[in-house]
């Protein structure tokens, strides 16, 4: 089977089920983490249609879904902060598609995307229970830094350049 990536409408049905299970595998770990439960369903409704995605849109941004076999396995997303650095986000496979290649191909991918919108640099944060994305992070070359945001749950701040230095 082979993967494609391709770019998505963020209102699509196939970005919303992917943005569901993200945001509810992420907020799960949280909430199993420091509170011993999963998250409150009304909770994840409410943040879930707060954060649709309206900003991976082109020109300052974009969401992609990688498929395998046709069918969607994982999305990215960029967002422009500025002229010059784009901010990787929704960056997720299925809990079945992990370890077969399509979390780096969907990185690069994305990475390409935000070059072509004038990005010379990538920023990104995590928290530090999600240690694969860290891992899978320092693999595809992103460096730790100081934070570019104040993300209440943001934990590890990371960087990468996408242009060589002349």
């Amino acid at each position: 089977m082979t993967w494609t990536v391709a770019p998505e409408p963020y209102d699509s049905p196939v970005a919303a089920a992917l943005w569901r299970a993200y945001y509810t595998e992420v907020s799960d770990r949280w909430y199993q983490l420091h509170e011993g439960r999963t998250t409150d369903p009304d909770e994840l409704e409410r943040e879930i249609a707060a954060y649709p995605g309206a900003d991976l849109v082109p020109p300052r941004g974009r969401l992609l879904v990688a498929r395998h076999g046709g069918e969607p396995a994982g999305s990215a997303g960029f967002r422009l902060l500025d002229d010059t650095t784009a901010e990787l986000t929704r960056v997720f496979l299925y809990g079945p598609m992990r370890g077969r290649g399509g979390a780096a191909l969907l990185v690069r991918a994305t990475e390409d995307a935000a070059r072509a919108a004038g990005a010379r640099r990538m920023v990104l944060d995590t928290r530090g229970d999600l240690v694969e994305a860290r891992a899978l992070y320092a693999r595809l070359g992103y460096t730790e830094t100081e934070a570019h945001n104040e993300s209440p749950y943001a934990e590890h701040w990371f960087h990468k350049p996408l242009c060589r230095e002349s």
